[in-house]
């Protein structure tokens, strides 16, 4: 608890992750102003410094010198750490909207983002930046949600939770597990995008090996005819159940 009063020693507070509603409560009523969103991105950023300036009063001419200073290394490092493919991205850590915009600022072509975060004004600024780049944003996005933004949209990269993996994979489409290989990486400021980028373009160089290892196990099989069979397996008919014969009644056949 003493960290937590420690905390509210402050002239704002940012609300970087969606998750901790309640933790924004309190400092609201604390009277604390709450700055949502993150600085990933050159446009995130600088969006993120100036309400920052806001909100503690900073001057005009401080706030200017913190953009000159580090918006043109992370615009160097965006053009440094180029991604190109179509991606959708789902997950449940609350960061989503975070990396989709880090990606399409980087290059790349996201359809979809999913969360299963629900809407939040903390995030408001991150939803409307994404949509005016034709991005779909779905919260409190479920599983069919997700497998259907990639039925539709048949990304050359998947990221999302486990069952998404799986389905891409099981498709022949490289995909990346969003908590274990996303959500760990460092996002913000100059760091963001060659982090970011580095596994990004490593899956999407891996697809010659979906490919090879679709073109292996062509006609193999699934289900009930999957695995090495020395025949042609046969479809057999279902089990008839097995009707049990009625107990002679004691004392004979009949009464």
């Amino acid at each position: 608890m003493a960290g937590a009063y420690t905390a509210l020693d402050c002239a704002a507070v940012a609300a970087i992750h969606p998750f901790y509603a309640a933790c924004v409560r309190e400092f609201e009523a604390a009277g604390r102003t709450i700055v949502g969103s993150a600085p990933v991105g050159l446009d995130g950023t600088a969006a993120w410094l100036t309400t920052i300036g806001d909100a503690c009063g900073i001057a005009a001419d401080v706030v200017a010198a913190a953009h000159n200073s580090l918006l043109p290394p992370i615009k160097a490092a965006l053009g440094a750490n180029p991604v190109r493919g179509r991606i959708t991205v789902s997950g449940y850590e609350g960061s989503e909207l975070l990396v989709a915009r880090l990606l399409v600022e980087c290059g790349a072509d996201v359809r979809y983002t999913g969360t299963a975060c629900p809407r939040s004004r903390w995030s408001e600024t991150d939803r409307e930046w994404l949509e005016a780049k034709g991005v779909q944003v779905r919260y409190r996005a479920s599983l069919e949600d997700d497998l259907a933004a990639f039925a539709e949209f048949r990304p050359d990269l998947a990221i999302g939770t486990t069952p998404v993996v799986q389905k891409a994979k099981q498709a022949g489409t490289s995909a990346l597990y969003f908590t274990n290989l996303i959500s760990a990486r460092p996002l913000m400021g100059i760091a963001g995008p060659a982090s970011l980028s580095q596994v990004i373009n490593a899956a999407l160089s891996n697809q010659h090996r979906f490919d090879a290892m679709q073109g292996f196990f062509e006609g193999v099989g699934g289900g009930e005819t999957a695995g090495v069979w020395h025949d042609q397996p046969r479809r057999r008919p279902p089990t008839r159940p097995v009707k049990t014969p009625l107990p002679t009644p004691l004392g004979g056949e009949g009464v």
